[in-house]
């Protein structure tokens, strides 16, 4: 039933978690949700010891390879796993998975639980890359993760990134090949919405999201794309147009008056944790 003032938007379509910051992770039929996000979400990420950043896909020049990489988690916080391509799997544990992520990536990493104070990473502007190509050299920002997010977590803002099945369809529609995979945005809640225009999420910031019984999420802004949608994303190929759509259909200027972004998805924050299951029920308030 309907809570006054609600308004009824979908339910939950997918649950997905990335238990390795810019690794490809793992579907879920349920989750725990608490303050830091789905359990067991971004609580690993590889820092590059000669400069103290996070090693982040933002950057592809020098990290598109870790999206050949996979890791998923034991129940609730259990132990994480990362997948190679060529088969192997090692425990993030491991004595010597430094040595091997360092090997595979092609530069020295370290996997670390601990976010450094002050944390950063380097996000290449989107555009330049599409025109220069993933290898070339391009302008970066420099991105202070987490500011909406709780101390000590690799969020690169809010702990939840929600995307709309009705965002999806509009940037499917938009493509010469007529698909988009949800994958490529790297949500943690994708909403199953009913048909309607698309980008249906654009107007949910400042807003109270109610999903089942339990979990309440802050809506706090829209989710600017970066490069990342466009890169292999383990068997997945390129697509450039996971980006050029949503660069050409819904740029959006940000609360902090910078120049107009190309968005698709929003980021929220938890107010009441609780269990989040695939088929709950979604309301907007």
């Amino acid at each position: 039933m309907a809570v006054m003032g609600s308004v009824a938007v979908g339910a939950v379509d997918g649950l997905r978690r990335y238990p390795v910051k810019s690794m490809l992770g793992e579907e879920l039929t349920s989750c725990g949700v608490t303050e830091r996000g789905l359990d067991g979400d971004r609580r690993l990420a590889l820092i590059d010891p000669e400069t103290g950043k996070v090693g982040s896909a933002k950057n592809p020049r020098l990290w598109r390879r870790t999206l050949k990489l996979a890791a998923v988690s034991g129940p609730g916080t259990g132990p994480v796993t990362i997948s190679f391509p060529d088969g192997a799997v090692r425990g993030a544990d491991d004595p010597d998975i430094d040595a091997a992520l360092s090997e595979f990536l092609g530069r020295p990493v370290t996997l670390s639980a601990e976010r450094p104070s002050g944390a950063e990473l380097d996000r290449a502007v989107p555009e330049e890359v599409l025109r220069s190509g993933v290898e070339a050299t391009v302008r970066s920002m420099i991105l202070e993760i987490g500011a909406a997010a709780p101390a000590g977590t690799f969020f690169d803002f809010a702990p939840v990134h929600l995307l709309t099945t009705s965002t999806l369809d509009a940037i499917a529609g938009a493509s010469p090949r007529g698909a988009v995979e949800a994958e490529r945005y790297r949500p943690n809640l994708i909403i199953r919405t009913s048909s309607g225009p698309g980008f249906a999420e654009n107007d949910w910031a400042g807003r109270e999201l109610r999903i089942g019984d339990e979990v309440i999420l802050q809506v706090e802004a829209r989710s600017p794309r970066c490069a990342i949608p466009t890169l292999e994303h383990g068997d997945l190929p390129r697509d450039t147009d996971a980006l050029r759509v949503p660069a050409a259909r819904n740029r959006i200027r940000p609360a902090d008056g910078l120049d107009p972004e190309p968005c698709a998805g929003v980021y929220a924050r938890v107010i009441r944790p609780g269990q989040v299951r695939a088929g709950d029920q979604v309301s907007l308030h």
